[in-house]
């Protein structure tokens, strides 16, 4: 089963390769591999991730043991 894929922008990090935001779903691609989808998150929490001075520190304090998710490729 083919998941939809979701528009996602490049961004500049070190750890992340690509960003998406559809509906209260978080969409990020990893460098290292690896698409995950995170669930119910604001998008208030989307904004503040794209405009954080750094990228993987936000999503690693804000996001990533804060929604559930799960990995979609």
């Amino acid at each position: 089963m083919k998941v939809n894929e979701m528009n996602r922008k490049f961004v500049i990090s070190s750890n992340l390769q690509s960003v998406g935001y559809e509906n209260n779903v978080l969409e990020i691609e990893f460098k290292q591999g690896g698409i995950y989808r995170y669930y119910n998150v604001p998008e208030i929490v989307y904004k503040n991730l794209i405009s954080a001075p750094s990228l993987g520190r936000f999503f690693h304090m804000n996001i990533k043991f804060s929604y559930p998710y799960c990995k979609v490729a």
